[in-house]
């Protein structure tokens, strides 16, 4: 039965054999790669096309969504993002008065709730606020009230996931920059992140105030490096010391702060004269790089028209929202200068919910059918993403975005991966660390809803509809600890660490097999120390912490056959497995994200298929631990072409134990290698330290990529292995007499030197101890 149907499948696309799709579909669950192939068209056939109920938006969804807008405010470390944001909620009227990041006043930003992040004067939870600004729109000179949802990211590549999250759940983003350094490291990061999920942005050129701010080698920087069209809105009256307000080059006015803080904005149609040149050079450079995106801006200018206000702000927007352009606005949010035109430009150029396309999944068809596109129309079945989770005073607070229909208050809402049922029993609108309680959200609205349990990036529905989201990416941890509480251990430990991995997937906790310690897992040294801090602050549970371990890994480099047969006879039935094939190097697929993959290319049932998925178990077993290092293997595929299975004495043990015994007998044979993480690292200190710290770099292995010398500092990016950075903060500090800083992020895995390699085997064989005779 099985060999015609395979027949027919193979011949179905000859002229005279027609086959309908049920006939196709009753084919046995079990295909061989080029049955699989025959019937795959018919996946996305129009059987899966499945007609939805069209939800137009009403008048009052469109009046509410144009004036709504959800926008991050994202950075490298130290731009400036909860500074300005500080700036933003205070004009808007959300805060009474400005406190500083590490202010003399000792109460720290609204935004940095957490002691931690005060002490430390870093961000490291992304926090929601929500304000209302009447915005003057540069199209038409009118102002208008909208409501802003912000959320304030950290700028630290340890909590990158912070950053992740918020920007899967926003429209658009301000991008800030500081005015000397340009674009760093965690810059390019956000960056990447921005295009991942579509994020339109608008850049904010931050530190106008500082010696030596130059914003037009910054904006050559965002197009080189960030490779985005880019162009200056305003100009800035004065420099350095001197940054009295900004010229509006769309509208062609003289903008300045006036007032307790910058409070009052005073518009002037005079532009200075001493900036009059350079404004009218940058506004017609704002209109050739407009050109280059936009096709009527374009049209324009071949035909030498100058456009007007309306045409200027309208070509901005369309080439924002269509991610080929981002408008570059000036200001220092320290001196309060420059703030509120920003708020203006939010308000026009970035988009509302109704103009971003969102997509879902209906989980009640195949993973190859076509995604649903969801409206934010308030009349339709309800959709929201569960986007990070914190532990509140009064149990979980669990941040929603909804983006289609409604959510009240005591309403019954479905868990769309488990299915379960759940009441909302408190609807609340955040503002950093303090709620506002509410009594329903409609669909483009950012909430928090208390008593709910659930995993960050999941789906809930009305219950109507079957749709589910696409969670956002979550970078593997590169660095290890070893955990240990000082004295008994006690259940706040264990609570501590399930409470930290449930809120950040970036964390991870295992124990190891061998020693028996408890090992956590994060993206740098500060992620997990502030981790370790936070357990004894809030759980009061003081940890020791062993040296940290670098997240090695092994790989194969060459093909390797194996034929290999598990015989094990004991009393009664025994066990009997043969499995052959060949294992391969394999690179990262582009789609899924992985690079191990498990290949059955078995035909003819030599092993039957109820054993395919033991020995697909058991390669995912061996690969946990390679026999190099006792590191996990990656960049591997093991293809099973045949093996043979006995009547009576073949079990799924038997099969998984013969794909272990078989992957570990070959490995040896298809050349091993440890691979080892790979950081770019980038260093910032006074000039007069350069040749020091590149040979300090060179010292570490480093690979210097790019360095920059400016007035009186310069910047130096290198790739080094993380092996060789632990400490480097304190030998930094002691070459540059305090005066150096640096960041690094993973940039992927390669191979170790061979006498590094030698070590680690013979320190993991020394671990193992010697065999019992």
């Amino acid at each position: 039965m099985l060999s015609s149907n395979i027949f027919q499948a193979c011949l179905r696309t000859r002229p005279h054999l027609r086959l309908s799709s049920s006939r196709l579909w009753s084919l046995p669950a079990r295909r061989n790669a080029a049955t699989a192939a025959a019937v795959k068209p018919t996946e996305t056939s129009e059987e899966f096309v499945k007609e939805y109920p069209v939800f137009e938006l009403t008048d009052e969804d469109k009046r509410r969504l144009k004036f709504q807008r959800n926008i991050g405010v994202s950075a490298h470390i130290d731009s400036g993002k909860t500074t300005l944001t500080e700036r933003i909620l205070y004009y808007t009227g959300r805060i009474r008065e400005i406190h500083e990041v590490r202010g003399r006043d000792n109460v720290g930003a609204k935004m940095d709730s957490m002691e931690l992040e005060r002490e430390k004067g870093i961000t490291i939870q992304s926090a929601a606020t929500f304000c209302d600004w009447v915005a003057t729109m540069p199209a038409t000179g009118d102002k208008e009230k909208y409501a802003i949802n912000i959320i304030d990211t950290p700028g630290h590549v340890d909590f990158t996931i912070e950053v992740e999250r918020a920007l899967r759940v926003l429209d658009g983003a301000i991008l800030v920059l500081c005015a000397v350094a340009g674009v760093q490291s965690q810059t390019t990061t956000v960056d990447r992140q921005m295009r991942r999920y579509n994020v339109p942005r608008i850049s904010f050129i931050n530190k106008m105030d500082r010696p030596g701010a130059n914003p037009w080698r910054v904006i050559n920087q965002i197009r080189q490096k960030l490779k985005i069209s880019a162009a200056a809105v305003q100009v800035p009256i004065g420099v350095e010391d001197d940054l009295r307000g900004v010229v509006d080059l769309v509208r062609w006015k003289a903008i300045y702060n006036e007032g307790e803080k910058g409070n009052k904005v005073v518009e002037s149609d005079e532009i200075p004269a001493e900036v009059l040149e350079l404004a009218k050079e940058k506004r017609r450079e704002l209109i050739e790089q407009l050109a280059e995106v936009d096709d009527q801006m374009g049209e324009m200018l071949i035909m030498d028209e100058e456009p007007n206000t309306q045409q200027l702000a309208e070509a901005i927007r369309r080439a924002t929202i269509g991610l080929k352009f981002s408008p570059v606005f000036l200001g220092s949010a320290i001196k309060n200068t420059a703030v509120q035109p920003l708020l203006d430009g939010v308000c026009a150029y970035l988009p509302t919910p109704s103009e971003t396309k969102v997509v879902a999944h209906d989980t009640s068809l195949p993973a190859g059918a076509p995604q649903v596109e969801l409206q934010p129309a308030s009349a339709a079945p309800l959709v929201a993403l569960a986007f990070k989770l914190e532990e509140g005073r009064f149990g979980q607070l669990t941040y929603m975005r909804v983006y289609q229909g409604t959510m009240r208050k005591g309403q019954f809402i479905y868990h769309a991966r488990t299915g379960k049922k759940v009441k909302v029993p408190r609807l609340v609108r955040m503002h950093s660390n303090e709620m506002e309680d509410i009594q329903e959200i409609g669909p483009g609205e950012i909430c928090a809803i208390f008593g709910i349990d659930c995993a960050s990036g999941d789906t809930f529905t009305d219950g109507s509809t079957s749709f589910s989201m696409t969670s956002m990416f979550v970078p593997e941890p590169v660095i290890s600890l070893a955990l240990k509480p000082v004295g008994a251990e006690t259940p706040n430990f264990s609570r501590a660490l399930n409470r930290f991995q449930k809120e950040d997937p970036t964390f991870r906790v295992h124990i190891d097999k061998e020693s028996k310690e408890t090992i956590i897992s994060g993206m740098g040294e500060l992620h997990l120390e502030i981790y370790v801090e936070r357990m004894k602050r809030e759980y009061n549970v003081e940890c020791t912490t062993g040296k940290p371990r670098v997240a090695f890994r092994e790989t194969i480099t060459q093909r390797a056959d194996f034929f290999y047969t598990h015989k094990k006879q004991t009393g009664g039935a025994g066990q009997y497995a043969r499995v052959i094939g060949f294992v391969e190097p394999m690179s990262m697929n582009e789609e899924t994200g992985k690079d191990v993959e498990f290949v059955n290319q078995v035909m003819g049932g030599n092993i039957p298929s109820s054993y395919i998925p033991a020995c697909e178990k058991g390669f995912y077993e061996a690969l946990e631990k390679g026999t190099l290092s006792g590191n996990p293997v990656c960049g591997t595929r093991l293809v099973l072409n045949d093996g043979l299975a006995h009547s009576v004495d073949s079990s799924e043990l038997a099969f998984r134990l013969a794909t272990i015994g078989a992957f570990r007998e070959v490995y040896n044979s298809a050349k091993p290698i440890i691979l080892e993480p790979i950081m770019t690292v980038e260093v910032v200190a006074p000039s007069e330290f350069q040749s020091a710290v590149i040979g300090g770099l060179n010292q570490r292995r480093g690979t210097i990529v790019d360095s920059e010398v400016r007035e009186d500092e310069f910047t130096c990016i290198a790739e080094v292995a993380l092996n060789d950075m632990f400490g480097y903060s304190s030998h930094l500090r002691g070459i540059t007499q305090g005066k150096g800083e640096f960041s690094m992020e993973y940039k992927t895995h390669q191979p170790v030197l061979p006498q590094v390699q030698a070590e680690l085997e013979a320190a993991y064989k020394k671990s193992l101890g010697q065999p019992k005779k």
